[in-house]
């Protein structure tokens, strides 16, 4: 009893023969990385002034403030590939899901570009589920906040898939899209319909822009493990307002784990100008992003990544002092559009 206890909290790391097997079959590897997957645990974003960031998100925003920790060392750097740094990372609740927030208090790294737009490869937001999309929308003009949509969108019934959905992007005081929410009765989570008082619930999923869904679909699926929950093609003059992109036709691809929000691929067909992300581009700069992914065994995870060409950001896996950033061992690592994901182990 006590044998296969420890198997099942502490799976074993897939030996060699079995990644060259999993690495030549695609389902085996699939399945493989969905039982090593725990949840996706939500977004990091680096921004360039923790308290100016803080006064955003939780007093316009009502994200509390679960933890405060200013960390340095080699452990870290390594993590996150930047030399010499020092961050001040505090962790945000809002509903069921946490966000994280980094200050890179040294070497602190570039804003983003004034002329981002919603196609570029660098973009992601998360999704903000609210209860009443004109309610939240007259919120955030309260406080000035700045559009990114010219407005609040419904889409049309000649989107199946999200017809009736409303949305609207904005964004946080260092440039981070963010996206507000509301799910008619028969779209989303269920749970997104429960009779509440609050006017913000939760987030539903962090949304990429990508530039080949297959390809994303193949490191997301087969490498991590998620799997795709839908798809829709997405465009007309409301779709085109709210990213702000005149003419955008998008294949929207949605993957979940099991537990935490989704993932969701935003494959511009039209138009297909967006820029690539900068090759050069480190934790600190203030266009990164990181999903955060927890599996039950990080060494198998690093492996399967490794088998299927994945660029790691940090050395390999990296273990942590303990009760710092609440996970005990992670590395980061690049999709193929260069997003970067954290695999962590609690």
């Amino acid at each position: 009893m006590l044998v296969s206890q420890a198997a099942r909290f502490h799976p074993p790391v897939l030996g060699q023969a079995v990644l060259e097997r999993t690495a030549a079959d695609p389902q085996l590897l699939q399945s493989a990385a969905q039982k090593n997957l725990v949840a996706v645990k939500g977004v990091s974003l680096t921004v360039s002034d923790m308290d100016q960031a803080l006064a955003f998100y939780t007093k316009i925003l009502p994200f509390k403030k679960v933890s405060d920790t200013e960390v340095t060392g080699t452990e870290y750097e390594r993590l996150q590939g930047v030399f010499g740094l020092r961050m001040r990372v505090v962790q945000l609740q809002l509903g069921r899901e946490s966000i994280e927030l980094i200050d890179y208090l040294t070497p602190g790294g570039r804003p983003i570009p004034v002329d981002s737009r919603s196609n570029d490869l660098w973009f992601q937001h998360m999704a903000i589920v609210v209860r009443d999309m004109d309610a939240a929308y007259q919120l955030l003009r309260q406080h000035k906040v700045q559009h990114a949509s010219t407005g609040p969108q419904k889409l049309p019934d000649s989107i199946p898939a999200a017809a009736g959905i409303e949305a609207f992007y904005f964004r946080d005081p260092d440039g981070h899209n963010l996206e507000i929410i509301f799910f008619p009765p028969d779209k989303g989570d269920p749970r997104w319909q429960e009779p509440t008082e609050e006017l913000f619930l939760g987030i539903d999923h962090t949304a990429i822009a990508t530039s080949d869904t297959q390809a994303s679909r193949n490191f997301y699926e087969n490498l991590l493990g998620l799997k795709l929950a839908g798809q829709s093609e997405n465009f007309g003059t409301e779709q085109e307002h709210l990213n702000n992109v005149f003419g955008a036709r998008l294949l929207i691809s949605g993957l979940k784990a099991p537990t935490g929000p989704g993932v969701e691929f935003l494959d511009y067909l039209a138009p297909a100008n967006g820029r690539p992300i900068p090759i050069d581009s480190k934790a600190d700069d203030l266009w990164h992003w990181t999903t955060i992914i927890q599996v039950k065994n990080i060494e198998q995870a690093a492996d399967q990544l490794r088998q299927g060409g994945a660029t790691f950001i940090s050395p390999g896996v990296i273990t942590l002092p303990p009760n710092k950033l609440g996970f005990r061992k992670g590395f980061l690592v690049k999709d193929p559009d260069g997003h970067v994901l954290r695999i962590v182990q609690f």
